[in-house]
């Protein structure tokens, strides 16, 4: 009996040996070397050229890739005892994974606590009261504002060049484009005029001018670490250290806020709204949808404040740079800018131009949604709030050889993922998914894919 039952229980562990193979460790994931204990990974993948780090590990390693973070010791997931200070880059792949606290509460304590950081209820809640400002006929309504900022611009341009003696000059594309933009963004946003085309000497326009840059631009070597420590300390300690020691080049935006003129238009767009007279300007709708909810489900006051800031910085400079990276792309094929200006031409039209006009010109639908290949976000970070685990798509080869068809995510592990690299993701956008093709726009539905329109 006491062989059989010695058998009996080494047949039960062989079993349970099977049926639970080893943990498989985020650290067996292949990814680039280690460059610095201190900085991990994120001084090439920060401060290098946007997306220079993801394109190469994606082309060498695949959709899913493992960088060091900043202080390897630091952002050490709970379950996962051989995956300390590594973070998973994905360029494809779903996984639902809240905003990383650190960061989301250092723009909480920069703009407000508008859209970007809001989470899950409060999210669909701001959502649902946004949505009637961005609605198909909405936007159809702001095209006189845009087509106004455009014919703006041209003719700027255009008085420089007729200035010159030679009838030439050199023009700042971004600089002149992010004035464009902020003006259109003002006046069909929040029916402000900012002047910004005209240089009318507008305080606010000046401070929202490269605003985007100043604070969120090259990073320095402190600034990293920073962000490496932020993600890993209550975002309550956060907030403090952000309100009473801020960083020197946070200055941009704390000087911006005094300028701020959120308040005084949720005051005006309110007393116009009570006694009838409210605009269509996507904050005029904003606040006539809140006051309909109830008190639970609207905005508070700050929140209302804060989706200024919000629609402002994603709206003005996104879109100016999303511009200035079209225009650089027809300049580099001037075949696709003849073809594009024929079908233009061929409305018969040098202004005015409708809703339908656009609707009537493909070869430009397929050009502004092939430019969105140089995503101005071109990645997001996010943790694992679980243990989760990833389907994959195509199989993942580890270090160890071993070959996995789903991976485990251990909680607390921080995920990049890389529009970037998705959107040229080769097995998706073809051979030719680094060039600019609008002709590949033919293959995809109304927005292509997951990230971006491409």
């Amino acid at each position: 009996m006491t062989s059989v039952s010695a058998f009996a229980c080494l047949l039960v562990l062989y079993l349970v040996y099977r049926r639970f193979p080893k943990r498989i460790s985020i650290s067996q994931v292949r990814g680039p070397p280690c460059s610095s204990w201190l900085f991990g990974n994120w001084i090439e993948f920060l401060q290098a050229p946007a997306g220079e780090l993801d394109f190469r590990c994606s082309e060498q390693f695949g959709g899913i890739v493992r960088i060091n973070a900043p202080l390897g010791f630091l952002g050490r997931p709970p379950h996962d005892h051989g995956s300390e200070g590594h973070s998973i880059c994905l360029s494809h792949g779903e996984l639902p994974i809240p905003k990383l606290t650190g960061r989301s509460a250092i723009i909480r304590s920069l703009f407000g606590p508008g859209l970007t950081v809001m989470e899950g209820h409060d999210h669909k809640r701001a959502r649902k009261i946004m949505l009637p400002g961005f609605g198909g006929p909405e936007s159809r309504s702001f095209l006189p504002v845009f087509i106004g900022a455009a014919g703006k611009l041209a003719q700027k341009w255009q008085d420089l060049i007729a200035s010159d003696a030679q009838q030439m000059t050199v023009v700042s594309i971004p600089w002149w484009i992010s004035r464009a933009t902020l003006d259109a963004i003002g006046e069909a946003a929040f029916d402000y005029h900012f002047g910004a085309l005209d240089n009318t000497g507008n305080a606010l326009a000046d401070m929202y001018t490269n605003l985007f840059f100043d604070v969120f631009g090259l990073p320095t070597k402190s600034s990293i670490l920073s962000l490496g420590i932020a993600d890993e300390i209550p975002p309550s300690v956060v907030n403090f250290l952000f309100r009473y020691f801020p960083p020197r080049r946070m200055a941009h935006i704390f000087e911006t806020n005094k300028l701020s003129v959120a308040r005084k238009l949720v005051e005006d767009k309110t007393a116009a709204l009570l006694e009838g007279r409210s605009r269509r300007d996507i904050f005029s709708l904003l606040v006539k949808a809140n006051h309909s909810e109830k008190m639970e489900t609207g905005l508070e006051e700050k929140e209302v404040l804060a989706q200024m800031n919000t629609i402002i910085l994603a709206g003005h400079e996104t879109t100016a740079n999303s511009l200035t990276f079209a225009l650089f792309e027809l300049y580099k094929q001037p075949e696709i800018q003849k073809r594009l200006r024929a079908e233009i031409r061929g409305r018969g039209k040098t202004s005015d131009y409708t809703a339908s006009d656009f609707d009537n010109m493909p070869y430009l639908t397929a050009v502004v949604k092939e430019t969105l290949v140089h995503s101005i976000f071109y990645n997001t970070f996010r943790v694992a709030g679980g243990d989760e685990v990833l389907p994959l798509l195509n199989p993942l080869t580890l270090d160890t050889g071993a070959v996995l068809t789903e991976l485990p995510i251990p909680k607390g592990t921080k995920i990049i993922t890389s529009i970037a690299a998705y959107n040229r993701h080769k097995a998706i956008f073809g051979e030719d998914a680094d060039v600019l093709n609008p002709d590949q726009q033919g293959f995809f539905g109304v927005y292509g894919n997951m990230y971006e329109p491409r």
